[in-house]
């Protein structure tokens, strides 16, 4: 008969270090354990469910049926322990408590700021950042690896419950030296022989940019594929082509006059920035306070770095 409850905590901490990290190096180096050490501990815990927890797959080690399972009731165990602690120190008042936070690319342009205000209005609460593509955060979001969420167009899943908190206007960038560069109410059409840089299919943008394809009958004339806002910015700026990002990863090079916002009918396309985390969640402590932080000081600061033509607008 398994006597799970035999296991000590520290036996399921580096159960589940060895099961996030796929490797007992890296686990090791994570606890500050020494290999024979961790290999000990994950022997007693091996020995007290009494089956395989890991099997070695070519190079690799992953998790036998058991050990996922061992894993999912590691993480319910190790949130709930986590919202214990919040909730005691949110009952003495103090609000204490790490807070992981993920969102898709175009984040980085304005969560640091809203995280350094954030910060100093709570000093006690420790704030990690996760920010890649919209595939790879709607991933951790399955996995339920994070409190938060942050993304630009609401995933069709109907098990995650989306909170709008700002509007994300889309628009069509180009070279200040471009023909079109300073003309009003530009049609739509006059872009279609001109080369446009997309993001990589499956981001928010590009996932616009077929809706808008559909919609209008209308499609671009897609001359490069490019994996960041960075990269699409900087080849706008050489004079590839032109593009379509949100304003907030325009900012700086707008204020400096690298990059233009051309003037076409139909835009900016309003898309909404969402907080997200699975339906039936039960938010932290500290997950409730940011929550009612970004909604409202933290919109408010987001909003407040625009151009002063676009902070109307919002």
């Amino acid at each position: 008969m398994i006597k799970i409850r035999n296991a000590t905590f520290r036996q399921l901490q580096v159960f589940e270090s060895i099961a996030r990290n796929g490797s007992f190096t890296v686990a090791a180096e994570e606890l500050h354990l020494t290999q024979p050490t961790l290999s000990m501990q994950m022997k007693k815990l091996t020995g007290i469910v009494g089956m395989s927890l890991f099997e070695q797959v070519g190079k690799r080690i992953a998790l036998t049926a058991v050990g996922g399972e061992l894993l999912k009731t590691c993480k319910s165990l190790f949130t709930s322990l986590d919202e214990f602690q919040m909730t005691v120190s949110d009952i003495k008042g103090v609000k204490q408590g790490d807070l992981r936070i993920s969102g898709v690319t175009t984040t980085e342009y304005f969560a640091p700021r809203i995280l350094g205000d954030f910060h100093k209005k709570y000093p006690g609460i420790n704030v990690s950042l996760v920010v890649n593509n919209r595939q790879h955060i709607l991933e951790r979001l399955a996995e339920n690896l994070d409190d938060i969420y942050i993304v630009g167009q609401t995933p069709s899943d109907p098990g995650i419950h989306a909170i709008p908190f700002l509007t994300n206007p889309l628009v069509i960038l180009a070279s200040p030296n471009h023909p079109l560069a300073g003309k009003k109410n530009i049609p739509l059409k006059a872009l279609a022989d001109e080369n446009f840089l997309a993001r990589e299919p499956g981001c928010g943008t590009f996932l616009t940019m077929d809706r808008l394809g559909r919609s209008r009958d209308f499609a671009f004339k897609v001359s490069m594929a490019l994996g960041s806002n960075e990269a699409i910015k900087q080849a706008v700026i050489g004079e590839l082509g032109i593009s379509m990002l949100s304003i907030y990863a325009l900012v700086h090079e707008i204020n400096t006059g690298e990059l233009v916002v051309l003037d076409v009918e139909g835009f900016p396309i309003d898309d909404e920035w969402y907080l997200c985390y699975p339906l039936g969640k039960k938010p932290s402590v500290v997950a409730k306070v940011f929550a009612e932080y970004l909604l409202s000081e933290g919109r408010e600061l987001t909003i407040s770095s625009l151009p002063a033509s676009w902070k109307e607008r919002q």
